[in-house]
């Protein structure tokens, strides 16, 4: 138990103690929300030394792509990892802006091609338009729910050629049995997008591909309208 979360070294650790230690994970509160509701079995918002053990397991359960259910604590994972957002490395901005962007040229220039058939307004998709495109890869809702929240980067509800290229990608991974991460790694951040201080997490969050996906093993990694859109480089 480390003093930054138990200060008064009680054995125990309060709602609002935990949470800040626990955002410095780089997950979403919704998230971090579940985490919480799963560790803290009697309700009573304060976890013990086994409950938080619980917490920071399901924490990089999440990092890892797995989901986040009591299920996922047998499974072998990488100790989760936290950012000091008073660290000087993270304050300079190296841990992310250097990271090359995960989304090759090649494809880029593919996913271009598809924003551009789907006809954006002032170089932006509503979600409206991105939709029929998610759900024609025939990935799982809670999936296609994740991929829409964490290419959705500045949360305006709309994605912009950066933004829908990052969807994209997720998806395709998605399709060849990649675990969708739960926060977007450092590396999917795209460069038009990255600041010094706010990428969260600026940790290579690459998901592990040993990951137990047992469902939609039948899905063929099919292209997402890739049929409709013919590629001219």
């Amino acid at each position: 138990f480390s003093p930054q979360v138990d200060s008064a070294n009680a054995g125990r650790v309060l709602a609002s103690d935990a949470a800040v230690f626990l955002k410095k994970s780089g997950l979403t509160d919704l998230v971090l929300g579940k985490i919480w509701d799963l560790a803290d079995t009697d309700g009573k918002g304060i976890l013990n030394k086994q409950e938080f053990f619980v917490a920071l397991r399901l924490v990089a359960c999440a990092q890892n792509g797995l989901d986040v259910s009591l299920s996922s604590l047998n499974l072998p994972v990488p100790p989760p990892r936290f950012t000091d957002s008073s660290s000087p490395l993270l304050l300079s901005g190296t841990a992310s802006s250097d990271v090359p962007w995960a989304v090759k040229l090649e494809d880029k220039a593919k996913y271009d091609a598809i924003f551009d058939s789907l006809n954006p307004v002032n170089g932006l998709l509503s979600g409206d338009k991105v939709k029929p495109v998610l759900l024609n890869s025939k990935l799982p809702v809670d999936i296609l729910g994740r991929v829409w929240e964490l290419s959705d980067i500045d949360r305006d509800g709309m994605l912009d050629r950066d933004e829908f290229a990052v969807a994209m990608f997720l998806v395709y991974c998605a399709l060849e049995k990649e675990p969708v991460p739960m926060s977007l790694p450092a590396a999917l951040v795209p460069p038009s997008k990255r600041k010094p201080i706010s990428v969260p997490g600026a940790m290579p969050l690459i998901p592990s591909s040993t990951s137990t996906k047992e469902s939609h093993q039948s899905l063929p990694p099919v292209g997402v309208l890739a049929a409709k859109t013919p590629l001219t480089q």
